[in-house]
C-alpha cells in the first residue's frame, strides 16, 4: 500500500452538501440534528457507534472509530444542497413520510431554515420526473459554474472550513461513455459545446473535483466513473467514491452469497423482486432508468460468486433482479427474494428472505459515514478512487481492470486496515497463529 499522510484534525465546520433534498437526504439532516439534541441515537453509523481493534486481541484495545481518526463532529456539520422542488428541508421530510410528523416537529425550525438551491435538471435523463427549482436554461458549462458559485457562496454564508458533496439525487438513465468522457480536454470541450452526453451528475461532480472539493455518487449513474473525472481528480489531488448506496436487498446478497461462497454450496438461481413506492421508486419506473439500477444489482452475484472459477457451483445461476413501483408503501421497501441451492451429493435446498425495508433509515447512516470518511480522506492528501469506501456501494468504483469486491466482510476489513494504516498502526490479518506459537515457545 503506498504511503498515506497521517490526516490533519478535523477543526472548523464541515459544510455536507447534497444534490437530491429528497427522503434519503431529509432523513439523514434530521436524523443528525436529533442526535445534535439528545433525542436520538446515529443507529447505522459505523463513525459513530463501531469500534476498531488495534494491536494484539490480547491487548484490548478496541476505540470508537470517531476516537481513533479525527473526525468532523457531528455538532460542526452544517447541511445544504440542491433540489428541483423548493420546498425546505422540513416540508420535504414531511412529504416523503418517512419520519413520524410529531419527530419532525421537534426538529422544525432546525430543519426549515435548510432551503435547496435551484437544481441542474436534464428531464432527458429522469423522465418520471418534473421540477420548478431548476437553473435557467444554460450551456452545461454555465451550470458547471453556477455550481461553482453555489458552493462558494454556502461555504461564505455558513463559515465552513471544508466542503464534501454526496450525491442523493435520483437514478439518471443509462449511459455508456463516448469519446467526449475520455479524458479532461474532451470534457471541457463537450461543456462549452452544451453536449447533452453530459449527465448533471456529472456536472455537480466535475464541478466539485474542479474545486478540490470529494465527491460520492449515491446512484448507480457513470457520474465519476468516467477517465475524464477521474484524470481531474488526480490533477486537484481529491477523493471521489462510488457507486450506488448498499441499503436493502444488496445489502442482504452481501452477507448471504459470501456464506453460501465460503462454505462451498451451490446457487442454480436468485430471483429478487422489490416493490417501492418513493421518488426513487417512481423514477425507476421508467425502463431507461431501471437499465441503470438493474446493472449495478446484476453485479454483485457473480464478483462474490465468480463462475468461472467455480463453474461446478454456479456455472448456471440464473439470476433475475425486478423493481416496481407502488405508491402505497411510500419509503417502505419491501424485497423478496428465493434462493435456489444445493449441497452434498447434488441434493437442492431453498432459502426464502423478505426483507421489510426502509430505505431511507438504512441510506442515511451510510451519507453520514461516507461524508465524514470523504473529509477524512482529503485531510489525509488521499485522491482519486477510494476503493477502501466500497462498504457503502452496490457496485464499487474501482480502478480500471480492477473487478470490485463486494463480499462485505472482506470490505470491511479493507475499511478498517486503510484507516489503521493512516494512523500508523500495524494491519490485521487475523491469523493468529502468534498466540499460540508464543504459548509453545515457552513450555
Amino acid at each position: 500500500m503506498d504511503t498515506v499522510q497521517k490526516p490533519t484534525e478535523a477543526k472548523g465546520k464541515l459544510g455536507i452538501l447534497i444534490p437530491g433534498l429528497g427522503a434519503v437526504a431529509t432523513t439523514l439532516i434530521a436524523g443528525v440534528e436529533a442526535v445534535k439534541k439528545g433525542t436520538a441515537k446515529p443507529i447505522g453509523s459505523v463513525t459513530q457507534l463501531s469500534t476498531i481493534r488495534i494491536g494484539k486481541r490480547t491487548e484490548n484495545r478496541n476505540p470508537l472509530i470517531k476516537d481513533f481518526v479525527s473526525l468532523a463532529n457531528l455538532k460542526d456539520i452544517v447541511f445544504g444542497g440542491w433540489d428541483v422542488y423548493s420546498d425546505n428541508v422540513f416540508e420535504a421530510a414531511m412529504n416523503a413520510g418517512v419520519l413520524e410528523r410529531h419527530q419532525l416537529q421537534d426538529l422544525k425550525a432546525e430543519l426549515e431554515k435548510i432551503k435547496p438551491m435551484p437544481a441542474v435538471f436534464d428531464k432527458n435523463y429522469v423522465k418520471n420526473l418534473d421540477g420548478e427549482n431548476v437553473k435557467s436554461n444554460a450551456t452545461r458549462f454555465d451550470y458547471a459554474q453556477a455550481v461553482m458559485n453555489d458552493i462558494k457562496k454556502f461555504k461564505a454564508d455558513n463559515n465552513c472550513d471544508r466542503i464534501v458533496i454526496v450525491w442523493c439525487a435520483s437514478t439518471e438513465k443509462y449511459i455508456e461513455p463516448t469519446d467526449i468522457h475520455q479524458s479532461l480536454e474532451q470534457f471541457e470541450i463537450a461543456l462549452k459545446n452544451d453536449d447533452k452526453r453530459i449527465s448533471p451528475s456529472m456536472i455537480y461532480a466535475y464541478a466539485a473535483l474542479k474545486m478540490g472539493i470529494p465527491f460520492a455518487n449515491g446512484a448507480p449513474n457513470l457520474t465519476c466513473d468516467i477517465p475524464a473525472l477521474l484524470e481531474l481528480a488526480q490533477i486537484t489531488q481529491t477523493p471521489i467514491a462510488g457507486k450506488d448506496f448498499k441499503t436493502g436487498q444488496t445489502l442482504m446478497k452481501t452477507i448471504v452469497a459470501p456464506g453460501l461462497h465460503a462454505r462451498a454450496l451451490g446457487v442454480r438461481g436468485w430471483f429478487s423482486t422489490n416493490i417501492l413506492g418513493n421518488r426513487d421508486g417512481k423514477v425507476l419506473d421508467d425502463p431507461d432508468n431501471f437499465k441503470t439500477k438493474e446493472v449495478s444489482k446484476l453485479s454483485v452475484l457473480d464478483e462474490i460468486f465468480k463462475p468461472e472459477e467455480h463453474p461446478e457451483l454456479y456455472g448456471d445461476l440464473y439470476h433475475k433482479v425486478r423493481i416496481n413501483y407502488y405508491p402505497p408503501h411510500g419509503d417502505n421497501k419491501e424485497s423478496w427474494d428465493n434462493v435456489d441451492i444445493f449441497g452434498w451429493m447434488g441434493y437442492p435446498m431453498q432459502i426464502k428472505i423478505n426483507f421489510l425495508c426502509r430505505d431511507s433509515i438504512l441510506a442515511a447512516p451510510i451519507v453520514l459515514d461516507l461524508a465524514l470518511f470523504m473529509d477524512l480522506a482529503k485531510r489525509a492528501e488521499m485522491s482519486g478512487i477510494q476503493e477502501w469506501l466500497s462498504f457503502y456501494f452496490k457496485s464499487p468504483q474501482t480502478a480500471e481492470g480492477l473487478k470490485p469486491e463486494h463480499d462485505i466482510f472482506k470490505q470491511l476489513i479493507k475499511l478498517q486496515n486503510t484507516l489503521r494504516h493512516m494512523m500508523g498502526e500495524d494491519l490485521i490479518t487475523h491469523l493468529g497463529l502468534d498466540y499460540y506459537q508464543e504459548l509453545v515457545e515457552t513450555l
